[in-house]
């Protein structure tokens, strides 16, 4: 009983994770300004888990990658939970 609620609480918390970086990428693309409040609480929701990442990445120009490597290991890592 008490494995099934902490791996329910995982699920949602890794979910809710991977829907901040999301709306982060795509609110990047269609308002690169970043003035919103909006804009503003995913940046800080997300800057500590993306951080790290863009520290350990190579440089790729103008691009940065970081968040689409959260993606995809938050992703996995909601499939792991899922079959646990």
């Amino acid at each position: 009983m008490i494995d099934v609620l902490i791996r329910n609480f995982l699920q949602m918390l890794v979910t809710a994770v991977w829907l901040l970086v999301l709306g982060r990428v795509l609110l990047s693309w269609f308002d690169p300004s970043r003035q919103n409040r909006v804009s503003q609480l995913l940046i800080q929701a997300t800057e500590p888990i993306l951080s790290p990442v863009r520290r350990l990445l190579p440089r790729s120009g103008m691009f940065d990658l970081s968040a689409f490597v959260v993606l995809i290991v938050l992703g996995t890592l909601m499939r792991a939970i899922a079959r646990a």
